[in-house]
């Protein structure tokens, strides 16, 4: 009998339709919204560029139990300045195609900044 895949839980705050985003990412008052196409398994963590309406994230962690997006959101609470506790996978946490919300990021990657001027 196949294993069935455990569900994600359910996120409190409603997601965005990604198909009406023009970009990887969009603010929802002092939320940021990031779609994000993961890769796991890199040689180093790294913010890439935007490919479609997703951002490239690699990660150096193993694509194992969701301990990649884990690395993840680490990686990125560095990068923003924001407290692990400040970014929600809202889906996507056991596939490369992730939604996530940063509230109040202190700070933006290059790639933010120049798509916001």
């Amino acid at each position: 009998m196949a294993k069935k895949k455990p569900k994600e839980p359910a996120s409190q705050e409603p997601t965005i339709n990604t198909k009406n985003m023009r970009s990887f990412y969009i603010w929802d008052g002092d939320v940021l919204v990031l779609n994000v196409l993961g890769t796991p398994s890199a040689k180093q963590d790294a913010i890439g560029k935007p490919k479609g309406n997703q951002l490239k994230i690699s990660v150096t962690a193993a694509p194992v139990a969701g301990r990649a997006t884990d690395h993840m959101v680490r990686f990125l609470a560095k990068e923003f300045g924001v407290a692990v506790a400040d970014i929600e996978v809202v889906f996507g946490r056991m596939n490369v195609n992730k939604q996530l919300r940063i509230t109040a990021p202190k700070q933006l990657p290059r790639v933010i900044e120049r798509q916001e001027q």
